[in-house]
């Protein structure tokens, strides 16, 4: 048997990693492009992805300021889940959702989706009746759905406190067993080498500062790098996309808060599904490094601080402690926020502006991250159309000046 010393195998090692390749190039911006998507977090990443591959538009770049998936990509707590309310919404989450089942296969790379099943608590009867609702329109419209009762979660949930003297007493749940929660980086790493690999430039540390605006067209992008022409502009920049449509007169009615999130330290597995309540506004899962990730709410103020606030934080851990004592010690490693874009009726924004060229994909709130694959594709294709795709044309801005608005608040009314 060959021996090897400790530096020999320090040696090979490095060697071995200096010859991996890199996962997406690094490109020079070129002078122009027939799409620039701004942001490149995973629905900026999947639409070129869906461009290059489902309609044959390879002249793409992506621009970020900052690095692939830095932003709320990589700040989110990773839950999917199609369970909404009203059709228009269920049609298009239940969309990206069979997406997701098929994600890994098609992108050759590991999101580690995992459909461990969605609990979404309820501690009142008015509560109930609203669970039994949304559970009854799912249903019709062909999205999973189950009503357990008290005694079902908890055999569910073991260490959920479900008795009746508890101060936030669970009368019961509705359960999507599709549900589940994916790794977010790796959505944006599989999306990005993907997209490369048909020929999408990837401009990181790539600053947007202006949009260039012709004959009420938008003909390209001014950045820290030079400007970058454009056939088309599509903006997908989350909580900054208020500050991208300022750059082209535009006012969108979107609001941007700070959204909290807590990661504790790793544990033995012990919740093997993803447990949500809005009545307590907080929500829990298990990750496969065995951390519990915490949600909790969005501040009541606009803003675009990713440090988030302690009294939102402290009222979520109050919650989680009341769900399950059993938690009550366990410490957290560390705590980030996020930043949501609010639309008045909780639904996103996907379409044309009135500035020919220029699209906007924002307003997604806590729902961002669940709908990534089928909000690249709808998108992708309006953009190679440039006409809505079905799924995306009741979501267009025109309906705020129609009145024909969406009203997710219920099965959207806590960060998840």
């Amino acid at each position: 048997m060959r021996k090897y010393s400790l530096l020999t195998l320090f040696k090979h090692a490095r060697e071995h990693h200096e010859r991996w390749p890199r996962m997406w190039r690094s490109p020079a911006p070129k002078a122009a492009y027939e799409v620039v998507i701004v942001g490149g977090g995973g629905h900026g990443l999947a639409t070129a992805y869906y461009l290059a591959k489902r309609h044959g538009v390879t002249s793409v770049a992506v621009v970020e300021k900052g690095w692939l998936g830095g932003g709320n990509t990589g700040r989110n707590t990773t839950i999917v889940r199609s369970n909404y309310l009203r059709d228009d919404a269920a049609h298009l989450y239940e969309f990206a959702l069979k997406l997701w089942e098929n994600l890994s296969r098609e992108l050759n790379f590991n999101v580690m989706f995992s459909p461990r099943g969605v609990l979404s608590l309820g501690h009142s009867l008015q509560e109930m009746r609203d669970i039994e609702r949304r559970v009854h329109a799912n249903r019709l419209n062909g999205i999973d759905g189950e009503m357990l009762t008290a005694r079902e979660v908890q055999a569910k949930v073991p260490l959920l406190n479900c008795s009746p003297e508890a101060r936030y007493p669970v009368l019961g749940a509705s359960w999507q067993p599709r549900g589940g929660v994916a790794r977010h980086d790796a959505v944006a790493w599989g999306y990005a080498r993907a997209a490369d690999a048909l020929g999408v430039d990837l401009l990181q540390h790539t600053e947007v500062r202006g949009i260039r605006i012709e004959n009420g067209a938008a003909v390209g992008v001014e950045t820290n790098r030079g400007f970058i022409g454009a056939g088309k502009v599509a903006c997908a920049v989350a909580g900054h996309s208020g500050v991208l449509a300022a750059m082209a007169g535009l006012r969108l009615p979107i609001e941007s808060r700070p959204l909290q999130a807590l990661v504790s330290e790793p544990l033995k597995p012990c919740l093997d599904t993803v447990v949500m309540s809005n009545a307590v506004h907080c929500y829990i899962s298990q990750s496969d490094k065995g951390d519990l990730v915490i949600g909790a709410g969005a501040d009541s103020y606009n803003g675009y601080g990713q440090r988030g606030s302690l009294p939102v934080v402290e009222h979520a851990l109050q919650a989680v402690c009341e769900l399950f004592p059993a938690f009550s010690r366990v410490r957290m490693n560390r705590q980030w926020g996020g930043i949501v874009d609010v639309c008045p009726d909780a639904c996103p924004i996907i379409g044309k502006t009135p500035v020919d060229g220029l699209y906007f994909n924002c307003g997604w709130g806590t729902g961002g991250f669940k709908a990534t694959p089928g909000s690249g594709a709808v998108f992708a294709d309006t953009l190679a159309h440039d006409r809505p795709h079905p799924l995306a044309a009741p979501f267009s801005l025109n309906r705020f000046h129609s009145g024909a608005l969406i009203d997710e608040h219920g099965a959207a009314g806590v960060a998840h």
